[in-house]
């Protein structure tokens, strides 16, 4: 269960497994910008869990992850005001073995995240009344 309260202003905190996660918008959007908007949050957790699976990745091959970081950009359309594209680039020191350059990039693309954005998920959402 994930359940969020309000904190002021247009700032929402997300508690879940012991966690804050807090919420803000922009200041174009009335908020103060003290903390990442919902929709940062969530293209976040896209880079984050491609870098969990390059981590794991080289962690099972003794790899070192030193030097490794993960880059996600994208290409918004702004006429349907959606993202068309995620860009991630697995960014390696020159002593990566190169012959793991296609498994490591095969690894980023099976993030679970990711693999959760289909148009085929049932959305629920409904007023609960409580007294």
């Amino acid at each position: 269960m994930i359940t969020t309260v309000y904190s002021g202003g247009r700032k929402v905190d997300v508690l879940v497994k012991g966690f804050t996660v807090k919420t803000d918008q922009g200041i174009n959007s009335g908020g103060e910008a003290s903390a990442p908007d919902p929709f940062t949050l969530f293209l976040s957790s896209l880079a984050a869990c491609a870098g969990v699976y390059v981590q794991s990745f080289c962690l099972q091959r003794q790899i070192p992850t030193e030097g490794i970081t993960v880059n996600m950009d994208w290409d918004y359309d702004q006429t349907i005001k959606q993202i068309t594209k995620f860009k991630i680039d697995i960014n390696v020191p020159a002593e990566f073995p190169e012959k793991y350059d296609n498994a490591v990039s095969a690894a980023a693309s099976q993030c679970a995240v990711k693999r959760h954005l289909k148009e085929n998920i049932v959305s629920e959402v409904k007023v609960v009344r409580v007294s």
